[in-house]
């Protein structure tokens, strides 16, 4: 008969836990606290042991030693349920917290919707709280970002920011998508399929999604040659009432339009609901590209062609480069940027 492992009546120290394993206090500390210096066989054990005793860290004692609390925050700055309505956001926390897995640290989140969350937020936002901060959603005149280095709290946005594509400008630790390179390339494909009269309808521009999508558009265009027509341009703000507005406005005042490049799945839904309204077929009088791949586009009607963003990815590589930075790990650049590719399906 197997006797099960009996777990002390007292709380399992770190030196019952290296008895138990046979290794030294200082192999179950970094195990532990996440550290990459440690054999495969050595952290297995230093693992077995800790289930087997039931060990929990002390992490208030730990933060006293490591000044560091194993907590990071992710800030959301979106306006009304913008968070909980988009699969960009659950996509992004999945990929955060998967990353997290691999270390003590713990995740929490704020949202920054009101000036009344906003206060809150930057009040608990110190290095008393957390040893990092994740930022989404952030418009370019946002001050938090300053404020968090000045209060010396690592911090990597989800996203490029605006102002970084100014030449000369600071750079900031980010993760991003090749947002240009994607606009670019579809705007192409359509070209490809031999539409001329290629409309966009384009992002916020005080966000850097925005900013670079309709740049690619516009590389693509004047890479052809045909020449950048202002009236077949319209924005959104990302939302899907914003695209229903945008291709309504381009239907007036370019009615012979014949392709439309939308900035984001969401308001390209907004954008074919309008082209059903006034009885344009797609993609036989007018083709329709978005920009993300949700997994709703699928079902849109017809199917959605959209640019392919690794989102998930963008969320682990996020949470990675957060990591990095509170362990003080030289970096071989502050930030991430990550391939699109185009899925092709029934509306373009």
């Amino acid at each position: 008969m197997t006797t099960q492992p009996t777990r002390s009546l007292g709380r399992p120290t770190l030196d019952a836990v290296a008895a138990r394993a046979g290794v030294g206090r200082g192999t179950v500390s970094r195990v532990v606290n996440g550290s990459t210096q440690v054999s495969p066989g050595a952290r297995a054990a230093v693992q077995r042991a800790i289930a087997e005793l039931g060990y929990v860290p002390n992490r208030a004692a730990r933060a006293l030693v490591t000044r560091r609390t194993d907590s990071v925050a992710l800030v959301v700055s979106e306006s009304g349920g913008g968070a909980f309505t988009e699969p960009f956001f659950a996509a992004i926390v999945r990929g955060i917290n998967a990353a997290l897995l691999a270390t003590p640290m713990q995740l929490w989140l704020a949202m920054a919707r009101s000036p009344v969350e906003r206060e809150r937020v930057e009040h608990h936002l110190t290095n008393q709280h957390v040893d990092g901060v994740l930022l989404l959603s952030l418009y370019d005149a946002d001050p938090l970002p300053t404020l968090l280095e000045e209060r010396g709290l690592p911090t990597v946005l989800g996203g490029r920011p605006a102002r970084t594509l100014q030449p000369g400008a600071q750079p900031a630790y980010f993760v991003d998508v090749d947002n240009a390179g994607g606009a670019r390339n579809a705007t192409r494909y359509l070209f490809d399929r031999g539409r001329r009269r290629i409309a966009t309808i384009a992002g916020a521009q005080n966000m850097g999604a925005g900013l670079a999508r309709l740049t690619g558009y516009r590389e693509a265009v004047e890479a052809v040659g045909v020449g950048l027509d202002p009236n077949l341009i319209a924005y959104g703000d990302f939302g899907e009432e914003s695209g229903a507005a945008g291709m309504r406005h381009l239907l007036e005042v370019r009615p012979d339009l014949d392709a439309v490049f939308v900035a984001s799945d969401l308001m390209a839904f907004g954008a074919l609901r309008t082209l059903r309204e006034v009885g344009r077929r797609v993609p036989e009088d007018v083709a329709v590209i978005g920009f993300e791949d949700a997994p709703v586009a699928r079902y849109a009607d017809p199917p959605l062609t959209t640019v392919a963003q690794p989102i998930e990815e963008m969320g682990r590589r996020m949470a990675q480069l957060l990591v990095a930075r509170i362990r003080g790990d030289e970096l071989p650049a502050p930030y991430v940027l990550l391939d699109t590719h185009l899925v092709r399906r029934a509306s373009a």
